[in-house]
């Protein structure tokens, strides 16, 4: 269907109407950025659209860089991704597929090869035949040959079908950990946060055994990115994200939950241990100076504020990370950096 003229008009004048769109609302201006507005203004998403849309009205019409890479995060990279993971695994149907025809074209050829030699061992020339007995033999030689050339070809053919699978399925794995993996941080992202937490409970519930959420918040973030710039905002979380995997054991799932929000899991861990974990990466991020690359300026140390909460049973992924979060709130409203445990909440409200 050829577009009216206006539609033309419409389309070429997108890119403008995305500069001049973001400029309004204070986005900032980087590959993401434009992707994000791009697909909103063409009307391409409408459930990216939706929640930006909600993202503008909770923010007075100023839409951040956390913003911006969440919307990325939630609609484009996981599509692009979907649709990645999806054309290897049609490759690696196909090349299971082809596989499949060539042991039936295998299977074939042997049944005809057995027939010819069952044919040929029913027609046995006598002895003393010997000119027929010759001929009888140079057939059955020449048959033979041709089987081991086949079955030869066949093993070739199996063995690139089997090395191509495998080249496939690698690159489906690594196309699963990319859409599960935050690209800035290396951590886990929302996604896989929300499928291993899910995971935990079942767990915790069928074996009753303790796991701790933690939900962490770096302090004053936008504030910091304003005044610094994104790149270095940037490097703010990796530095945070780099703390935690250094600190905290193998077994921990840590996760970009979003912006400059982080989630943890620490299987096998009460509310007190939860507590101290967390207080272990906000104590190292203490003692980490950030130094900004462009310049080498001194920008001081980063600060966390996290909160605690603990499986129990019955809980749900929503209930456990409200309580979490709940506790982190505490922790900000009571002046940031520190770890506030859900039972100091409820302690609190008791006494209250």
């Amino acid at each position: 269907m050829e577009q009216s003229g206006s539609n033309i008009a419409r389309t070429n004048d997108l890119p403008e109407r995305v500069v001049a769109t973001m400029r309004k609302h204070g986005s900032p201006c980087d590959p993401r950025a434009f992707e994000v507005w791009y697909a909103h203004l063409g009307g391409e998403m409408p459930s990216l659209s939706a929640a930006l849309n909600a993202a503008i009205a909770a923010s007075d019409g100023i839409v951040t860089s956390a913003d911006i890479e969440n919307l990325h995060e939630r609609f484009i990279g996981s599509e692009r991704l979907s649709r990645q993971a999806e054309r290897t695994s049609l490759q690696v149907l196909g090349e299971i597929e082809a596989m499949r025809a060539l042991v039936e074209k295998a299977l074939g050829a042997s049944e005809i090869y057995h027939g010819r030699l069952t044919a040929m061992s029913e027609d046995v020339p006598p002895p003393t035949d010997r000119d027929k007995l010759r001929a009888w033999i140079e057939a059955l030689v020449m048959s033979t040959r041709e089987e081991v050339v086949r079955k030869s070809q066949l093993e070739n053919e199996l063995r690139n079908s089997a090395n191509e699978i495998r080249n496939l399925r690698a690159a489906l794995e690594s196309t699963r950990a990319e859409a599960l993996t935050d690209p800035l941080t290396g951590l886990a992202n929302r996604r896989h946060f929300e499928e291993m937490l899910q995971k935990s409970i079942d767990q915790a519930t069928l074996r009753r055994e303790p796991f701790a959420l933690v939900m962490a918040d770096i302090d004053y973030f936008k504030r910091f990115n304003d005044a610094h710039g994104h790149l270095t905002g940037d490097q703010v979380l990796r530095l945070v994200a780099r703390t935690m995997k250094d600190k905290l054991k193998d077994k921990a799932v840590i996760a970009r939950f979003g912006g400059e929000e982080f989630g943890i899991i620490l299987p096998e861990a009460d509310l007190i241990a939860g507590k101290f974990g967390a207080e272990t990466v906000r104590q190292a991020l203490l003692t980490r100076e950030l130094i900004k690359r462009s310049t080498n300026e001194n920008l001081g140390r980063i600060t966390i504020s996290l909160g605690v909460a603990s499986y129990r049973r019955g809980d749900t992924a929503g209930s456990l990370v409200d309580r979490a979060d709940q506790a982190l709130m505490q922790a900000k409203r009571d002046g940031r950096n520190r770890t506030i445990t859900e039972d100091a909440i409820e302690t609190a409200i008791r006494v209250a």
